[in-house]
């Protein structure tokens, strides 16, 4: 009965610990899409923004709102396309190293512009626009360079396996047409053996299979069936025979 009990304790155990991760797992995952959610949203306000205060702005102010716009449209481009592509294309790993260092100088970048935005000296602002141009152009063009290079890359993969599919599907619907229609068998089927050839002379029939060994030929005459035996020798020690007397 105690260990009935016992059993029964540890697996109420075991419920609640599973039910507790559970918990936590799913109270995990709605917090981080509850932060992805109000981050995007942060985002597109900012987004909107810095685009009214492009057309809204004259002066730096106005420039700046648009190297910010431009500068954070290319690098949210390049980390969705690189970050997509990764997961198919193990060879993107080196090229999404390369844009998170890029992403470092963006980031710094983009934080001294916000900083700037709020500039009093306005002169001091414009003789500094130049250097802030440059620097947002060496940026975006070094990240529109690897998400170009990423889609030509996937684009030549689906090109190569889409030729490779047609030629598969010319060669089966070829294949497919193609249809033979068998012809009937000979009605006599062919002899086993070969047939005699035939005879040099009318009325002489050859033979398919070869003679015994001392069959005669047409050609050989005819023997006797039993040789006749030659003279008998004679020997000095045998008596010579007396003529039988008649008398």
């Amino acid at each position: 009965m105690e260990a009935v009990i016992a059993v029964i304790a540890l697996l109420f155990v075991l419920f609640v610990a599973l039910g507790a991760y559970a918990t936590v797992k799913v109270v995990g995952a709605a917090k981080r899409g509850v932060d992805r959610t109000i981050t995007q949203a942060r985002r597109t306000v900012e987004d909107h923004t810095l685009r009214a205060k492009s057309f809204a702005q004259l002066g730096p102010g106005g420039e700046i709102a648009q190297l910010r716009l431009k500068l954070r449209t290319s690098m949210r481009a390049t980390q969705e396309a690189l970050h997509a592509g990764v997961a198919e294309d193990e060879s993107l790993k080196e090229s999404l190293g390369l844009f998170e260092r890029l992403s470092a100088h963006g980031h710094e970048l983009d934080a001294e512009l916000r900083r700037l935005e709020s500039e009093p000296d306005k002169s001091t602002l414009g003789e500094r626009m130049p250097a802030l141009r440059e620097r947002t152009e060496r940026i975006t063009q070094s990240a529109d360079a690897l998400r170009w290079a990423a889609r030509d890359r996937a684009r030549r993969f689906a090109d190569d396996d889409l030729d490779s599919l047609s030629t598969q599907i010319d060669v089966e619907a070829g294949a497919l047409r193609h249809w033979t229609t068998a012809e009937p068998a000979s009605a006599t089927p062919p002899p086993p053996w070969p047939e005699a050839p035939a005879a040099a002379e009318a009325g002489t029939a050859q033979q398919t299979w070869p003679e015994t060994p001392g069959a005669r030929t047409a050609e050989e005459p005819t023997r006797p069936a039993i040789t006749p035996p030659g003279p008998r020798p004679t020997y000095p020690w045998q008596k010579k025979t007396r003529p039988e007397s008649t008398t």
